[in-house]
């Protein structure tokens, strides 16, 4: 993947918005290809290649946060929630569901523009490595963006990858959760830290960490979290 080809998959209904938002991405230099129809979208990942996926939540014949965990559960792509649906609640939802960000409507463009790139530099920087690290349980291969826990390859998301990352090349150091967003570019959630809570129980359930007798990830009280070495 390089810059100047980067091809997006933007799931929205709003045929002017998309239009509009498509013309700016293209003068940037991003590819955009528009679905309107959610039920179509999984059959069409299945045959082309995206970088990454702009969705929109309301949606015709499914809802947007269902089609984003049947994208996450099915494919390692990242993916940015573009809704007029602000609530917190919906953000935490959004996360949980498997997406790695959340840009509220209206948006500048711009600021589109900029979210993609951090979070496709972030990938690319991951892959500039070849080198595996083994950190106990843990085996990281940054060529592939992968996570081994026991020999086992971690069905993570951009922003699960990103922190489990951090946990183990950090661990045995307390991490509150402000470093945290300041440290996984391309966790940007208008600075909000419970977003940081929904991966980590999302990690959890994946490593089977039982978060009141951890093995992995341990909570300190008031401040954020620590890898236990």
């Amino acid at each position: 993947m390089i810059e100047d080809s980067i091809t997006v998959l933007m799931v929205e209904d709003d045929e002017i918005l998309a239009e509009l938002t498509s013309n700016y991405l293209s003068n940037c230099g991003i590819k955009v290809k528009i679905i309107s129809d959610p039920t179509t979208v999984i059959e069409h990942l299945k045959k082309n290649y995206y970088d990454l996926i702009i969705l929109d939540l309301t949606l015709p014949k499914m809802d947007g946060l269902f089609l984003c965990e049947k994208i996450s559960s099915s494919f390692t792509i990242p993916i940015i929630i573009s809704s007029a649906r602000d609530e917190v609640s919906d953000k935490v939802l959004g996360l949980e569901k498997g997406a790695d960000d959340y840009l509220p409507k209206p948006y500048d463009p711009r600021e589109l523009v900029a979210r993609i790139h951090a979070m496709l530099r972030r990938q690319k920087t991951a892959l500039s490595s070849s080198k595996e690290e083994l950190f106990g349980d843990f085996k990281i291969d940054k060529s592939k963006m992968v996570i081994y826990h026991k020999e086992s390859a971690l069905d993570l998301t951009v922003a699960e990858y990103g922190l489990l990352s951090l946990f183990i090349s950090q661990r045995g150091i307390v991490l509150s959760r402000g470093k945290i967003l300041d440290a996984v570019e391309g966790l940007n959630w208008e600075s909000d830290e419970r977003s940081i809570d929904v991966i980590v129980s999302r990690l959890r359930a994946k490593l089977q960490d039982n978060p009141r007798v951890p093995t992995y990830i341990e909570s300190i009280r008031g401040i954020g979290y620590r890898m236990k070495n």
